[in-house]
Parts: structure tokens; C-alpha cells; sequence
């Protein structure tokens, strides 16, 4: 997939579901019903055990989705995530060396940031977007906040994301959302009830159609 096609698998519902600590022979199912729900780009994160095997089996069995790996802390894992197939990178932080990783092979990136400074940091470092985290502790308002003088800046709200404040983040100037538990319902994967993700991203997906 191309790095443009990425990026509009991204924007486009402006979702991106995040996958943690999930058991591997789920992954496919799971994934497969989070896109059924509209939402095209799937994170799944490098602490979950067995990430780049997961990555590496999702990407070669599931299509038309645009799988990516989150919590990428230094460039070796960036580069072994690459290598299985990830898509886009995510960063919980501003590492420029992830970030010259990724740029170099052609892979969208999206850097966690709290502050303006790290903000224009991290997109003067090449970063794609810059993942707004987490968003609970500061809320809509540092979307603005940092827009004000960083309108270039595309935001993306994470961590602590849900249907409760998903509308104000757009309406502050979120690009796009990343969500996690709220779609990757942790009980409903357990008693294998699949469905549940569907409707949390086709809800999730509507509230980006309306708001931002």
C-alpha cells in the first residue's frame, strides 16, 4: 500500500483503533471486525507479546486494511516492525531517530506530544502527525491550544478517547482519533462476541462523519 493510500486510510474515517495485549489467534477476527465497522487503520501495540509476529500475520492475511504498530520507543523496532509489514509507526513520545527511521522507509508517522514545542519538534523532525497523548489528562482545549500557533500541526487525540468526548475533540481541530479499549472491547473479545467491535467503530466512525 502506498504511503499516500495509508495516510487516507487514516484520515478518511479519521479512527485509528488500537490493538493491546491481545492473544495472537484472535488478532485476525479482531481486526476484521473493528474494519467491518469502517475503521481501516489498525494499531497494534509492540509491548503486546509477539507484536511483530502479529503484525507480520494480520498484514498478510486480512486486506484492504492498513495495519501499523504503536508504542515504537527506538529505531531497531521501528525498522522490525517495517520489516513484518507495519504500515504506519505510532510513538508514545518524540524520538527523532524513529522518526528518520520511518522517514527513510517511506512509512507515515505519528509522534506523541503534550506540549506546542514538541509539537513543531517533531514535525520539523519529519513526523506526519502528531499524536495528541495522552488527551484524557489536558482534554479538547490543548487542540486549540496548539493550533493556535501550530495550525500546520495535524493532531491526533489518543488515550482516553470515547464516545463521551470524541465530538469535542473534533470540533477543537482533531485530524483523527485514536482509540482503544472503547472499540477493542476487552470482555466482548474474551466471550468471542465480535460483533461488539463493529458497532463501537461504525459508532465511532459516524461521530467523525458528523463533527469534524
Amino acid at each position: 500500500m502506498s504511503e499516500v493510500s495509508v495516510h487516507q486510510r487514516i484520515i478518511d474515517p479519521g479512527i485509528i483503533a488500537i490493538v493491546r495485549g491481545i492473544d495472537s489467534a484472535v488478532a485476525p477476527d479482531i481486526v476484521r471486525a473493528i474494519a467491518a465497522g469502517g475503521v481501516n487503520a489498525i494499531e497494534i501495540t509492540a509491548n503486546t507479546p509477539g507484536a511483530v509476529d502479529m503484525i507480520r500475520e494480520v498484514s498478510n492475511s486480512v486486506e484492504d486494511v492498513a495495519i501499523g504498530a504503536g508504542t515504537v520507543l527506538d529505531p531497531e523496532t521501528a525498522r522490525a516492525v517495517q520489516l513484518a509489514g507495519a504500515e504506519f509507526v505510532v510513538t508514545p513520545t518524540v524520538n527523532t531517530d524513529v522518526i528518520e527511521t520511518c522517514n527513510r522507509y517511506d512509512t507515515p508517522i505519528a509522534t506523541g506530544v503534550m506540549t506546542p514545542t514538541e509539537a513543531l519538534t517533531a514535525t520539523e523532525a519529519g513526523a506526519d502527525f502528531c499524536k495528541l497523548f495522552p488527551a484524557s489528562a489536558v482534554g479538547p482545549k490543548q487542540i486549540s491550544a496548539i493550533n493556535g500557533p501550530l495550525p500546520q500541526v495535524p493532531l491526533i487525540p489518543t488515550g482516553g478517547v470515547s464516545t463521551d468526548n470524541a465530538a469535542a475533540f473534533f470540533e477543537a481541530g482533531a485530524v483523527a482519533l485514536g482509540v482503544g479499549s472503547s472499540i477493542v472491547d476487552g470482555e466482548a473479545i474474551a466471550a468471542g462476541d465480535f460483533s461488539t467491535l463493529t458497532d463501537a467503530a461504525s459508532e465511532f466512525v459516524a461521530i467523525a462523519e458528523e463533527y469534524r
